[in-house]
């Protein structure tokens, strides 16, 4: 089975409470003198405290349409994505000259060549590696990018693969916008980045820190029926402009369940026997879904509301920082169950079944 040997995730330098980063984004998003009341209510009830993001807050209000947001995308990636890879390599004991293919993820920016192919010199990956850019699956991405790697290594168990998430959401906030949806991101969504190292059940096998990890059981997805208008983007000449239904929460208590639970029962487990929920933290309403439509016991999703308050939602990159202080901070019994899942455009989830 595949095997996660690493998990690292890297944050841009500059670091706010939300109530500053509420402060900056009412002068951007509110016309001067407006009522602010609402935002307010919103940032707070994110229940996130701190964000990192890839600009100063003072340089926002100066991103001037979607070209400039998109280049400075481009660099940052670059940089947040060669550090990422380039330190769960090194925990795992590997070097950029084993990896033989590489999955780079995003939806908050575009750039051919991909970000893999411009980063691949600077970390030294060899000529040959297989590379998959994906773009669109959005916050669900970090849990299907486990689930695609483990398929390749379920062909390919003697190689190494490595999954790559860059989200850098600030830069599609949308100036001018008081729209409560864009109010909403403003106080939910954060920058940073993930890498996750896997190796196939035959390296896994050869020992070495890439051996000591997690493995990948199984993974499922289920894309939900006339959903299509849940979650995503509006594309315009002025960027990504977020889509997000308040009925997300009911989504989840419609279908989570039982995709969960037949996922389970099809490997012989019930949700009691799960001793780790990894968990992405799509906003509170969204968790409460998940705890009460998977009857999860208290303290169940600790991890992800941490997460959800020390650095906001990193859309795919947020399930991946959850999986790693589950392995840094909470470690499970071995060979005891673990379920990591996400939730994006399409509407859909995923789901992947580890073992500790």
């Amino acid at each position: 089975m595949t095997r996660i040997a690493a998990v690292r995730g890297a944050l841009p330098p500059n670091r706010y409470p939300q109530a500053e980063i509420t402060d900056a984004f009412a002068r951007i998003c509110l016309p001067p003198g407006a009522d602010r009341r609402l935002l307010d209510r919103l940032h707070t009830s994110a229940r996130v405290e701190h964000r990192s993001l890839v600009l100063p807050l003072d340089q926002y209000a100066k991103l001037d349409g979607f070209g400039m947001s998109n280049e400075i995308f481009i660099d940052a990636a670059i940089e947040l994505g060669t550090e990422a890879v380039g330190t769960a390599l090194e925990a795992a004991g590997l070097t950029p000259a084993d990896v033989d293919l590489i999955m780079f993820t995003s939806v908050t920016g575009i750039a051919a060549p991909s970000v893999d192919a411009r980063l691949a010199g600077r970390l030294g990956l060899r000529p040959d590696v297989k590379r998959v850019p994906v773009f669109g699956l959005g916050c669900v991405a970090g849990a299907a990018g486990i689930a695609r790697l483990h398929d390749y290594l379920r062909g390919w168990p003697e190689h190494v693969a490595v999954l790559l998430s860059v989200e850098l959401c600030s830069l599609t906030l949308q100036r001018g916008d008081a729209s409560p949806v864009n109010l909403v991101a403003s106080g939910l969504f954060g920058d940073g980045a993930a890498a996750v190292v896997a190796v196939g059940a035959g390296r896994a096998a050869a020992g070495g820190a890439a051996g000591t990890g997690p493995t990948v059981v199984a993974t499922r997805g289920h894309l939900y029926p006339d959903s299509e208008a849940v979650m995503g983007w509006d594309v315009s000449d002025k960027g990504f402009r977020v889509v997000l239904d308040t009925s997300v929460p009911d989504v989840v208590r419609t279908y989570l369940a039982d995709d969960v639970n037949g996922f389970l029962a099809d490997h012989g487990l019930t949700s009691k026997d799960v001793t780790a929920w990894v968990c992405h933290p799509g906003g509170p309403k969204v968790l409460h879904a998940v705890a009460e439509a998977l009857d999860l016991p208290d303290g169940a999703l600790d991890l992800t509301w941490r997460s959800l308050a020390d650095i906001g939602n990193l859309s795919s990159s947020s399930v991946l920082h959850v999986l790693r202080d589950t392995l840094a901070l909470r470690p499970p019994p071995p060979g005891t169950p673990g379920v990591l899942i996400a939730m994006g455009p399409g509407f859909c989830s995923e789901l992947v079944l580890l073992r500790w």
